[in-house]
């Protein structure tokens, strides 16, 4: 049975794109949700992304989830990073302990944060299939809602073992890196080789995109992207149809996966 989505499944990721230039922020944030995305997702480590987010949302936050994370070796750092990012945001919706970074460290006191109600769900990312396992264990302790997780034709290391763990554990599963970092973007078939229109898709991240939302165990993915034109077309790829097997091994093909 396929999973019931709850709303836009295309969100937007702030890794290597405004940094610290809020009226870029503005536009792209602006066009994102203008065209129907709601999940935005930055980090600590993502030098001054979290406050030109901040700075972008102004007056528009309550059309927004905000996920971000705390990174940080120690509790005292990273409530630190918790203070700021809610002085920043008002509330966080989603905060996710980085790359595993400190998590049993970390969790009893997020715990405390999220039953006084400021934070919502808890999740725990990385994007090294090494950490995998790690990561299955943390979220087999049952005190995580989310994980975050790359996945796209090149990086499939996930299917093996968080997806379905995951689905086991009924948790909401995030997908980082949909574009492998642009490398599936430097390598994108023609226009003529896409022959996908019947799913309205008519650009290649929006096949890629559609790609990994096509499994059902996937609840929304984070593209990261500077240009606004590009956030829109992005958005558009968080509605049904979704492909079948054989057109999933139609985008790997052309990928050269």
């Amino acid at each position: 049975m396929e999973k019931r989505r709850l709303g836009p499944v295309v969100g937007l990721g702030t890794w290597n794109t405004f940094g610290g230039d809020a009226e870029l922020a503005r536009d792209v944030v602006g066009t994102t949700l203008a065209a129907g995305s709601r999940l935005v997702d930055s980090s600590p480590m993502y030098g001054k992304a979290e406050p030109s987010l901040a700075a972008a949302l102004d007056g528009r936050r309550g059309q927004a989830t905000v996920a971000t994370k705390i990174w940080a070796p120690t509790t005292e750092q990273a409530r630190s990073q918790l203070e700021r990012q809610l002085e920043m945001f008002g509330g966080v919706d989603v905060e996710q302990v980085h790359n595993l970074v400190s998590w049993q460290d970390h969790l009893p006191w997020l715990e405390e944060e999220r039953d006084a109600g400021r934070i919502g769900k808890l999740g725990v990312t990385h994007y090294s299939p090494l950490a995998f396992d790690d990561v299955a264990d943390a979220i087999r302790s049952g005190r995580f809602d989310t994980v975050q997780l790359p996945l796209n034709p090149y990086e499939r290391a996930a299917e093996r073992m968080l997806l379905p763990l995951a689905e086991e554990l009924g948790m909401t599963v995030i997908v980082m890196r949909p574009f492998g970092e642009g490398e599936l973007l430097a390598n994108a078939p023609s226009a003529d080789e896409l022959e996908l229109a019947e799913f309205g898709i008519e650009t290649w991240p929006q096949a890629l995109l559609n790609w990994v939302l096509s499994d059902d165990r996937v609840d929304v993915v984070i593209p990261a992207t500077r240009n606004p034109l590009h956030a829109a077309q992005n958005a558009l790829a968080g509605s049904p149809p979704w492909l079948g097997p054989e057109e999933r091994r139609y985008v790997e093909r052309l990928a050269g996966a």
